[in-house]
């Protein structure tokens, strides 16, 4: 059984302190493969560390954060471009809307949402899209915007059903990940509907940790509680999860590896 941990920011500060054994811990609870999607430039130094240490496990995303949008978001874009056109990428990420903290950023976000967009057609890139509180309108912009070319995820997708049956008309599939888990959310009423065809595996560490780990920091060895999860809301074995969100990752964004 391999996972893939298509969302992983263990490149952070947060794991300074036990970064090798939280490596260890992913391999022998089954991680094959983490996706690193960056922040902002302040980020990229520690992501390409990262990935050049674990060149075999670790894949980079290069994109500007939707809430590191500031007055100063044009040199950063011009950053964030400089190294996205420069070296190979897994994926355009992680970019998109939040309306969850800053509502007034709201037409700059926009601005590099879309311009990142373009960044990915023209790489032939999938993305690796943020919509805190911003579902309906990362959608419309998707959906807008996609010629055929578009293709990526929908990271700690919280929509609705309708939402999520758009986004795969878009011909994207639907992030999971701790959330599935808690008690306030209807991921599992929508994850029944839709089935697991359109779904990838994440973690967000060291955000948003499944239960029985919730409140303290994730890890991507915590994904098989994810796994777990949704093998009982489809009534199907962690094996066939592991399969289908494995094939999936892999068919998404081009991964060269065993998994």
């Amino acid at each position: 059984m391999n996972l893939i941990d298509t969302h992983t920011h263990i490149y952070l500060k947060d794991f300074a302190e036990d970064h090798s054994l939280m490596i260890n811990r992913a391999i022998e609870n089954n991680i094959s493969t983490m996706l690193l999607p960056n922040i902002d430039s302040d980020s990229i130094s520690d992501l390409l560390k990262t990935v050049k240490e674990y060149p075999s496990l670790c894949f980079p995303m290069m994109g500007l954060h939707p809430c590191s949008v500031t007055d100063s978001y044009k040199s950063e874009l011009s950053e964030i471009e400089k190294y996205l056109f420069s070296q190979e990428w897994i994926g355009v990420g992680e970019v998109g809307l939040d309306l969850y903290w800053d509502k007034t950023s709201f037409p700059a976000q926009e601005e590099c949402f879309r311009i990142q967009i373009g960044w990915s057609k023209s790489l032939q890139l999938p993305l690796s899209i943020h919509s805190r509180e911003a579902t309906e309108e990362a959608i419309k912009i998707i959906e807008e915007l996609q010629d055929g070319t578009l293709s990526g995820v929908f990271h700690c997708f919280s929509g609705t059903l309708e939402q999520a049956q758009r986004v795969i008309n878009s011909g994207f599939y639907i992030g999971v990940g701790g959330v599935v888990t808690y008690k306030k959310t209807n991921l599992p009423e929508i994850i029944l509907e839709i089935g697991p065809d359109h779904l990838v595996l994440e973690t967000d560490a060291p955000y948003l940790s499944p239960v029985p780990f919730r409140g303290k920091r994730n890890e991507p060895s915590h994904l098989k509680f994810v796994a777990l999860k949704l093998a009982e809301i489809l009534s199907v074995t962690i094996d066939d999860i592991a399969l289908i969100t494995t094939q999936n990752a892999l068919r998404l964004f081009k991964i060269k590896t065993s998994a």
